[in-house]
């Protein structure tokens, strides 16, 4: 064994898909929480429209975007033949840094954007809509190996 291998965080897949549910969900979470006091500065028209633009953009973004980034990294996932990977393997090592730019990035907008704080919302609403509602891919995964597992064991 190598002392790369010996020092890496090696957990089984399933920890993986778990991780990644979570993960996502808890950024989505955090993002459209954080729209909660940005909206309170507005009309309730307002945040009637607000919200149901940022959903509109998350649906989409959630279509169009997030849902084959999820279903990509499960199928590496699932393609590995390693019993165990990297803890930090649930997604590509190349989206990393693109993680780091959103990140910077929203901090940015967040602390120095010249947009209004309740428009700022709607894009916030997208991206942890989006990142909420693929999510989902990762726990029905996780629902469909449970179930699974519970099939053969009852064999």
């Amino acid at each position: 064994m190598t002392l790369t291998n010996k020092i890496t965080p090696a957990v089984k897949k399933t920890w993986l898909y778990l991780l990644s549910a979570i993960s996502w969900s808890a950024i989505g979470l955090y993002l459209t929480s954080l729209t909660f006091d940005w909206l309170a500065l507005v009309s309730w028209f307002s945040v009637v429209w607000r919200v149901g633009l940022g959903i509109l953009l998350a649906l989409a973004i959630f279509r169009f975007g997030f849902t084959s980034f999820a279903q990509s990294n499960i199928t590496r996932i699932r393609e590995k033949p390693l019993e165990k990977m990297c803890i930090f393997g649930f997604q590509k090592w190349s989206s990393y840094p693109l993680v780091a730019v959103m990140i910077s990035l929203g901090i940015f907008m967040r602390k120095y954007s010249p947009i209004p704080k309740p428009l700022l919302a709607i894009i916030y609403i997208g991206i942890g809509g989006a990142l909420l509602f693929s999510s989902y891919w990762y726990y029905n995964l996780l629902y469909d190996m449970w179930k699974a597992r519970k099939t053969v064991a009852s064999r």
